[in-house]
């Protein structure tokens, strides 16, 4: 493909409907994902795998969009979306983004027709609103506390004044986790109410089923 093939009316659209993916996907990250969670890590990954998912699938597909099958874009969609990172575990949070921004870069990159494109980006961006208001995710911290006298559910109000006081933060739940009666110590899921979402501490690995509320 010469220069000039750039300015073509077929890469033209293609460069358009680039141009949406990016202001979409910036939008809901931005918008959505950043201003609660805080994450500059997550938001560079978000926009750089928004732009290699999109002319991956794109160039993939080939340049005739009549050779396009469905087919390449739901293989590459099930690769990303299934995608997991040797570091840490990705949280749940982050994971359903990861999940909505690979299936809209492919969206994009698949799409011939600006209207259905549009409907989808209005639809998809008012279901997180909706999402977003209704279930509200709250700040949760892993603690590791010293006082495991005040784990008992009768001394609940007690425990969570002395979170409260040594932590500044204003405490809706606990739940408990490992115990270590040698260390005299527990691991607390503490869920508190912020302006943003905090990343879970990943220092302590309790399993769902030891997780109990007091």
């Amino acid at each position: 493909m010469d220069l000039l093939s750039l300015f073509s009316a077929g890469f033209s659209g293609t460069l358009l409907r680039f141009f949406i993916c990016i202001v979409v996907n910036w939008g809901v990250i931005h918008f959505f994902y950043y201003r609660k969670s805080h994450r500059n890590d997550f938001y560079f990954t978000f926009m750089l795998m928004t732009v290699a998912i999109f002319f991956l699938v794109y160039f993939m597909m080939g340049m005739d969009r009549g050779k396009a099958t469905m087919g390449v874009g739901l293989g590459l969609f099930g690769i990303f979306s299934i995608m997991r990172y040797r570091t840490d575990a990705m949280p749940v949070r982050e994971m359903t983004y990861l999940f909505l921004i690979v299936c809209l870069s492919v969206v994009h990159a698949m799409a011939e027709d600006f209207g259905e494109l549009v409907v989808v980006d209005v639809l998809t961006i008012v279901s997180i609103i909706a999402c977003e208001k209704r279930f509200n995710p709250r700040a949760t911290k892993l603690i590791q506390y010293d006082r495991v006298e005040l784990i008992k559910p009768e001394k609940r109000q007690e425990l969570i004044a002395d979170l409260e006081q040594r932590t500044s933060l204003n405490i809706l739940n606990i739940e408990v986790g490992g115990i270590d009666f040698l260390k005299d110590s527990v691991v607390l899921r503490v869920t508190y109410d912020a302006d943003h979402t905090n990343d879970v501490d990943g220092q302590f690995k309790v399993r769902k089923s030891q997780w109990r509320e007091i």
